[in-house]
């Protein structure tokens, strides 16, 4: 096993997981988005097997730069853990990903690692990390902020998302493009808009200060209409029909 830390100097050789298709819009959007986050202390470290193949990946960042609502200063925080095949899952290896997240904070002079789970779509469950020795500091509708702490300090805290759904009244949709299946996502539901007369205003997250206000717990995604939030992970263009469906009843 060998894991590969992706920087500025290798992204462009190693790509970076969860995208392979090199001439795809998506991929280009989040390559773009990872080159200026790489200067803000993001890293991805990917598992490959001993013949080079790819078995999953870990995206962290510092806390204070972390693009999900969360308060998490001082401390590593990890976005996004992939290992998309059963058989690699089972053999460890979101551990060892996870692991080398530790091994870093410590290395680092952090106060810990945290990240969000979820049991629901779009984000890790929280089993893993439990594990490993995580533990929940703080919970707010189906997320989970989970904790493993190496010193004393203020413990990582989630940002009330909820209150700012308010703000948003008409057909919203903020998104960033930290997953590179949303530019696809964003093309698809703007076209569903325009073909049903629906004035949806999209705007792009460009910061992770602009992400840790955002109105939904996943931060990069959020779809809403009238201050209610009807979806905080990227959706299909049938799945949208079915939302629109439902609201202008």
């Amino acid at each position: 096993m060998q894991i590969l830390e992706i920087n500025q100097e290798n992204v462009d050789r190693y790509g970076f997981y969860c995208s392979k298709n090199k001439k795809d819009e998506g991929y280009q959007k989040k390559l773009a988005w990872l080159r200026k986050r790489f200067d803000e202390g993001l890293r991805i470290n990917l598992l490959k097997d001993k013949d080079g193949t790819d078995l999953g990946f870990i995206e962290y960042v510092p806390g204070e730069n972390a693009w999900r609502p969360v308060e998490a200063k001082g401390y590593l925080f990890i976005q996004c853990l992939a290992i998309l095949k059963n058989a690699n899952r089972k053999a460890g290896n979101g551990a060892l990903l996870v692991q080398s997240v530790l091994d870093k904070a410590q290395e680092k002079g952090c106060l810990g690692v945290a990240t969000a789970c979820s049991q629901g779509a779009w984000i890790a469950g929280s089993s893993l990390f439990q594990k490993l020795g995580f533990e929940r500091v703080d919970k707010r509708g189906r997320f989970e902020l989970l904790v493993k702490k190496f010193q004393d300090g203020p413990p990582p805290r989630f940002m009330d998302w909820e209150k700012k759904q308010g703000q948003y009244q008409g057909w919203h949709l903020l998104f960033a493009h930290q997953c590179p299946w949303h530019a696809k996502s964003v093309r698809d539901l703007q076209i569903v808009a325009g073909e049903a007369g629906i004035d949806l205003q999209v705007k792009e997250i460009t910061t992770a200060e602009e992400a840790r206000q955002s109105p939904s717990g996943y931060g990069v995604f959020n779809l809403l209409h009238d201050g209610k939030l009807l979806a905080d992970h990227y959706i299909s263009a049938t799945r949208f029909k079915n939302i629109l469906k439902a609201e202008l009843v």
